[in-house]
């Protein structure tokens, strides 16, 4: 089993080129929002830890923002409950999917918490900045203050970029990028059976 790890910034369009790959995704932004939704462990330690901003059961996303907004300690605290949790749900994923060739991970924070094995295969996702914005002010809780604390949190996109094994630049119409991945996937696959 090859792991594909997406890699970029907030807004790149990672989930769209890890769907144009066309097999099992772990997607780590849908995962915590099924959290939020569903999981009554996440809201209990959640509402232990900033109770003055968790209300009621789902958990709100935009109590989250209020949360952060106050002190951007919050992030850390609301991410220390997170992120073992969506560990936790990758490692089933992985397990699940042990048969297939190729699964592709999509985790904005691969890097920082240090989730990436030596012999992932990193695509790098590059977008133009004006692209980025299109897409960051097409999101629900599209708030300029929230998107700098987040992307405080990513790694360097320079050092992202330089352990990356391909850099992909999503700029291009859907049937353009449909067909680069395609070709990039024989890449990935050719390589790996030659090895």
């Amino acid at each position: 089993m090859i792991r594909v790890c997406i890699i970029g910034s907030i807004g790149s369009g990672k989930s769209f080129i890890a769907k144009l790959f066309n097999y099992p995704i772990f997607n780590a932004d849908n995962e915590v929002k099924s959290l939020y939704r569903n999981s009554k462990e996440c809201f209990i330690k959640l509402k232990g830890k900033i109770p003055k901003f968790i209300k009621s059961f789902p958990i709100k996303k935009f109590e989250l923002i209020e949360a952060i907004k106050d002190n951007p300690k919050n992030l850390g605290k609301i991410s220390s409950i997170v992120h073992p949790l969506v560990r936790k749900r990758m490692k089933i994923f992985l397990k699940k999917n042990t048969k297939n060739k190729i699964v592709i991970l999509d985790v904005p924070l691969l890097i920082e918490n240090k989730l990436h094995k030596k012999n992932d295969v990193l695509i790098f996702v590059k977008s133009s900045k004006k692209k980025v914005l299109q897409r960051l002010k097409k999101r629900t809780y599209y708030d300029r203050k929230i998107l700098t604390k987040l992307r405080e949190n990513q790694d360097l996109l320079s050092k992202k970029r330089k352990l990356a094994h391909y850099v992909v630049d999503n700029n291009f119409s859907l049937n353009i990028m449909r067909n680069k991945i395609n070709l990039l996937k024989k890449k990935i696959l050719n390589e790996r059976n030659s090895t």
